[in-house]
């Protein structure tokens, strides 16, 4: 049985007052029909007060049942039958506790017996709204709960997917950092040891941020530079960067980790196809409340050759992207005459802010 939610709890207490005092009301309106037909005033309000009070127990029981037991729409004739028999007990009972109460009034019972007919059709017309009323309500509130259920499902899902693509791209970074560690542990022991404290550092970051979705593009870019640090250890004189950041930029939000596989792409597609110096420009922006970050490197296809796992670090961007904001154009690249642009544009109204 689905949960009640705290706004529903609002409305369900609206719902029983507005029932209290619609019966209010009625029974009120009852009293001075009848009085009306001549019935004296005693009858009257006994009478009004013991059939609403009636009414109402049979109403209640209908919601109470409408929890536990909805029929199927093949099943609808449901309500018609079970407003048919409540009527026809709430009859029965109505007339069993008046002629215990009034049964030495002639009269008064007289008047009983000739309106059991309009008696019976207004009780079924109330019982009938009732059980539709309740029908739809409960129906509404399964409806809603099925549809949060979907949402936490697809939230779980999406969740799982963005962390397995992130947990996906460390692999490809740590084999190579640990075959370079390996190949300077004998020529140049010093370095090997800065570049295991650097790697160090850098996956105790990692271990951070992932607990946390998104993060300031100025402690992305504090944690970029230990990865840059790392690859200017393995790559030397010939790894360059050149990083242009607007002021403005450095407090807006990103996902976490989103542009080092960003830069690790533009490396593979920089350096590995070249012997001389190669710069990675790196240029981030604040354009209209977006953030929009650039990378650009150097790109020859006619000696460029395909590296194995190439192109991995882009796809799970845009999946990332997409999952976030449900957007297929938020990563651009472009092929210039020698250069390489990516262009990932990021906006500020995520998931975090909305929930």
């Amino acid at each position: 049985m689905a949960t009640i939610s705290t706004p529903q709890k609002k409305v369900a207490i609206v719902f029983f007052t507005i029932f209290i005092a619609w019966f209010s009301v009625w029974s009120t309106l009852q009293v001075k029909v009848l009085m009306d037909f001549n019935i004296p005033a005693l009858q009257a309000i006994t009478d009004a007060i013991i059939s609403n009070l009636l009414l109402e127990a049979v109403c209640l029981l209908i919601i109470n049942n409408m929890r536990y037991y909805l029929p199927k729409q093949e099943k609808y004739w449901y309500t018609l039958v079970i407003s048919l028999a409540l009527s026809s007990i709430w009859l029965l009972a109505l007339r069993v506790i008046l002629w215990a109460l009034f049964k030495n009034d002639i009269a008064y019972m007289a008047s009983l017996a000739h309106s059991s007919t309009i008696r019976f059709a207004i009780a079924f017309l109330v019982i009938g709204c009732c059980t539709v009323l309740s029908l739809l309500w409960y129906a509404q509130r399964n409806q809603q709960a099925d549809a949060d259920r979907k949402l936490d499902l697809e939230r779980l899902a999406r969740e799982a997917e963005l962390n397995k693509l992130r947990q996906q791209l460390q692999p490809h970074f740590l084999f190579n950092s640990l075959n370079s560690i390996s190949a300077l542990t004998g020529t140049q022991p010093e370095k090997a040891r800065h570049m295991i404290q650097q790697l160090s550092d850098f996956l105790r970051g990692t271990l951070k941020k992932e607990q946390q979705q998104w993060t300031s593009f100025e402690e992305e870019i504090q944690y970029l530079q230990l990865y840059l640090d790392i690859e200017k250890v393995r790559f030397g004189y010939r790894l360059q960067t050149n990083i242009d950041i607007e002021p403005s930029a450095l407090q807006l939000s990103l996902p976490s980790m989103l542009l080092q596989p960003l830069v690790e792409n533009a490396i593979k597609f920089g350096l590995y196809d070249t012997i001389g110096e190669v710069i990675i420009f790196i240029q981030a922006k604040n354009i209209n409340g977006l953030l929009e970050v650039t990378v650009q490197n150097p790109f020859d296809e006619t000696t460029s050759a395909p590296v194995k796992g190439t192109g991995f670090g882009l796809s799970s961007i845009r999946r990332r992207l997409f999952l976030l904001f449900g957007q297929q154009d938020l990563l651009q690249v472009k092929k210039e005459t020698d250069k390489f642009i990516t262009v990932i544009t990021i906006p500020q109204q995520h998931e975090s802010n909305n929930n």
